[in-house]
């Protein structure tokens, strides 16, 4: 990512920001709200979009840009529902944990993930290194390797 230096390329973040945690939440309370699905399925249907996004990423079908901002709107709604999920009543469909433990459990697996990707990246260069090629990812502008 480039850092933003224009006032008008700032302004503009912002407000598809606003509008796409707007659009986010709103796809989210319909889920739920209107369709009628439970918080859980909520969240399915949120990541599976976000799977779609991950799929369509690494096949080089759309452009990036596009596909980060559809990543980003529906991440809003998946927080939502798997939040919703984990802290709302059993009664309502939740699990009844409250905000302590959600967190902890939300915790717990970003947690998981990232020491996930982190040991598949150490494994990758591992292997890279064995067969000589060393760490090919492009340099930052700072001159560093990117991790």
């Amino acid at each position: 990512m480039d850092p933003i230096t224009r006032t008008d390329a700032e302004i503009m973040f912002w407000i598809a920001v606003v509008f796409s945690n707007s659009l986010g939440t709103a796809f989210g309370d319909m889920l739920v709200d209107v369709i009628g699905l439970s918080f859980i399925e909520g969240a399915m249907v949120t990541a599976g979009v976000i799977a779609l996004v991950l799929v369509l990423h690494y096949a080089k079908a759309m452009n990036d840009v596009a596909l980060f901002w559809l990543a980003f709107i529906f991440t809003r709604p998946f927080g939502a529902t798997f939040g919703d999920f984990l802290t709302k009543p059993l009664s309502h469909g939740g699990l009844d944990l409250g905000t302590y433990n959600a967190a902890a459990v939300c915790l717990g697996l970003m947690s998981v993930l990232i020491l996930a990707s982190m040991q598949r990246r150490k494994k990758r260069l591992a292997v890279q290194a064995a067969q000589g090629r060393g760490d090919r990812s492009p340099a930052r502008r700072d001159g560093q390797q990117r991790p």
